[in-house]
């Protein structure tokens, strides 16, 4: 059964809900679909798409998303859009075409692995590809959503926040990223910070960092904070939620 958590203090409800897909980190978690959050408001908007997370929705029935949006090109976090290119193409039945939204560079990423496999223009028959642009406010699924580049080893890697443009109410979400002040400037003022705690407190990282300890997740929140791709042998530090599949958010403005 689908729980539901209140993370700040009430000010007045906001119909803006965020449903976790899946929670996993880059090995998954005993029956746990990889990176996938669901936010659904104006429109449906999935926040990564990393495998199991197709099959996941599917459960929901009808695969009704507008817009998925990729925030750097590890498998864990974008594997799931080759299945899905598929089910479009040789599926029972049409299904809609959503926008995905990529890094600099990312349809050009994509074509490139469709060529190596053979089955050029896949992707673009299955979606409406589009490139965001670091720091600029983009109109996705009836969301306003804005990329920030975060540290994640030597890659690309982008955290976005989602703002609901009626309601005012702001998610951030980390995607993969080691600690450093562009965390921070993520998570400032959101009214939920959606952040990877892939790492335990004395675990080694690669050198530059690209995974955050649950203390340097807490560390960059500027409010309520739900931690997620973490191991399920990790435990959760008191006071904190750590994110499973299934689990529901109704996001609601913070106070003051």
């Amino acid at each position: 059964m689908t729980t539901r958590i209140f993370l700040a203090t009430l000010r007045e409800y906001m119909d803006v809900r965020l449903t976790v897909i899946g929670s996993s980190p880059a090995w998954p978690n005993p029956g746990s679909a990889q990176s996938g959050y669901l936010l659904e408001g104006p429109g449906r908007l999935l926040l990564d798409c990393g495998p199991g997370v197709l099959g996941r929705l599917r459960e929901r029935g009808r695969l009704e998303i507008d817009a998925v949006a990729i925030t750097h090109f590890h498998l864990d976090h974008w594997g799931d859009l080759v299945p899905w290119a598929w089910l479009c193409a040789y599926g029972p039945e049409p299904l809609p075409r959503p926008e995905v939204w990529l890094p600099p560079g990312g349809c050009g990423e994509l074509e490139a692995f469709a060529s190596r496999w053979g089955n050029e223009g896949m992707f673009e028959r299955a979606f409406d590809l589009r490139e965001f642009r670091p720091g600029a406010e983009s109109q996705v699924a009836g969301f306003a959503l804005t990329a920030l580049r975060v540290p994640h080893y030597g890659l690309e890697a982008y955290g976005f926040r989602v703002r609901d443009p009626d309601g005012g109410t702001v998610l951030a979400y980390s995607g993969d990223s080691g600690p450093g002040a562009e965390l921070a400037d993520l998570a400032r003022g959101a009214d939920l910070f959606l952040c990877e705690a892939t790492l335990g407190e004395d675990s080694e990282d690669a050198d530059p960092r690209g995974h955050l300890a649950a203390h340097e997740a807490l560390a960059a929140a500027d409010g309520p904070i739900l931690l997620t791709h973490r191991p399920i042998e990790l435990p959760a530090p008191d006071g904190t939620q750590v994110a499973s599949d299934g689990l529901a958010v109704d996001l609601v403005a913070r106070s003051g």
